[in-house]
């Protein structure tokens, strides 16, 4: 082993990713987090290209403007979360209740790994309203093919007599309340529930055994 590889496996895992990443990468994860934090108006291209290491011009060679970086981000999150759902409805093979569990465990992973993105869309929404349409541009494309392929599910295992025949859409708006309640409550739990998230996996697997279960009561026969 040389002296490069000792000295790369000492540093911190975090501290790797961001070496191994290219300067678009960079500014992306610099973004994402000035966004989150900030929202739109509160967020700054020259913070955001500082944190990244590049220059404010390098900043806009890349992205041109501040806006362009936000549908950016948008894009990505938007792009992420339609795949989860398209990948657990459409191309999988797993029996309707499979499937059901796949899109609240996903859903749920997805939003333990982006915890501040419920906040931020909220915060948006009240925000910068004109900017909503962009997010609900992107979750409709997705969505609308998901929800439609779910319930012709639901009616035909309804029909073979093994589930309730509920709404769709319904099924998916109690999924996502559930799924994001707690991280939306969070700064408020944590004062009422302080060890409520002080393990953060064992509090994902907790939310998802749990709300499996409620999402289950409601559509099973029974």
């Amino acid at each position: 082993m040389n002296a490069n590889t000792a000295d790369t496996n000492q540093l911190p895992e975090d501290i790797i990713q961001l070496e191994n990443m290219t300067t678009e990468q960079k500014i992306l994860a610099a973004a994402e987090q000035e966004f989150l934090d900030k929202g739109f108006s509160g967020a700054r291209t020259t913070a955001i290209a500082q944190a990244a290491g590049v220059t404010h011009a390098m900043l806009h060679y890349y992205f041109r403007s501040k806006d362009k970086l936000f549908e950016k981000i948008i894009t990505d999150k938007m792009s992420e979360l339609g795949k989860l759902m398209l990948d657990s409805l459409i191309t999988s093979n797993l029996p309707l209740f499979e499937k059901i569990r796949t899109i609240i465990t996903g859903h749920l992973d997805f939003i333990g790994a982006n915890p501040k993105l419920p906040f931020f869309f909220v915060r948006e929404v009240y925000s910068n309203p004109e900017r909503m349409k962009l997010i609900a541009d992107m979750l409709h494309t997705h969505a609308e093919r998901s929800i439609n392929r779910l319930q012709l599910e639901i009616n035909e295992a309804n029909a073979r007599g093994e589930c309730r025949k509920v709404n769709a859409e319904m099924l998916i708006l109690d999924i996502v309340s559930l799924n994001i309640f707690s991280f939306l409550a969070q700064p408020v739990l944590d004062t009422v529930l302080p060890e409520l998230f002080s393990d953060k996996k064992r509090f994902l697997e907790l939310r998802k055994k749990e709300n499996i279960e409620t999402i289950m009561r409601k559509i099973k026969l029974g």
